[in-house]
């Protein structure tokens, strides 16, 4: 049977014996495991740190040692969060700005990788988004559409100022584009 950190046999579930035999090292283990399976941000590994009843001050050390040698960047991590998120899912920047928030990043570095995201870009995101959203609600009524539209961009995290120009763009160019499909050449 192979130990594993503290001497207990893997697979147990005993957390207290693991502390006691060396803080630092179950605590490093702890971190490096969480980054292995995605980038985490100090805040995040703080937290399961102290779930797993790591002493703050050995938490910190290793925290602050991982952030030295470049393990742990909540910089990059939100840069690289707003960048996949935005492009993947169209988020606007308060979805994002919330979601950084939770993530446990600073404000400050939530706001540099916010910057990011451009006026035009979010608005073209809130675009797309409807207009995807627009043509699989073809057939159904006008104001339902609307509802829907304005209700999917709010939840992205669209005010409804930019959701509601965005709706009737979109839906005044799937009339233009109709109209055009009906009219008969001479």
């Amino acid at each position: 049977m192979s130990t594993s950190v503290g001497g207990r046999g893997a697979g147990s579930g005993d957390r207290e014996a693991d502390v006691e035999a060396d803080p630092e090292s179950v605590a490093r283990t702890i971190v490096l495991r969480q980054l292995t399976m995605t980038a985490r941000t100090r805040s995040e590994l703080a937290s399961t740190l102290a779930k797993r009843e790591v002493p703050v001050d050995v938490a910190n050390r290793v925290l602050d040692r991982m952030s030295e040698v470049g393990l742990i960047d909540d910089a990059a991590y939100a840069q690289e969060w707003v960048r996949q998120r935005q492009q993947g899912r169209g988020l606007a920047r308060r979805a994002l700005a919330n979601e950084l928030r939770r993530k446990g990043v600073d404000d400050e570095l939530a706001l540099e990788a916010l910057a990011q995201v451009s006026d035009d870009t979010e608005r073209a995101s809130a675009f797309a988004l409807a207009e995807r959203k627009a043509r699989a609600s073809r057939g159904q009524p006008h104001d339902k559409r609307v509802r829907q539209l304005v209700g999917m961009l709010a939840r992205k995290g669209y005010g409804s100022g930019v959701a509601f120009s965005v709706v009737r763009e979109v839906l005044t160019s799937e009339g233009v584009a109709a109209a055009a499909e009906l009219e008969l050449p001479d």
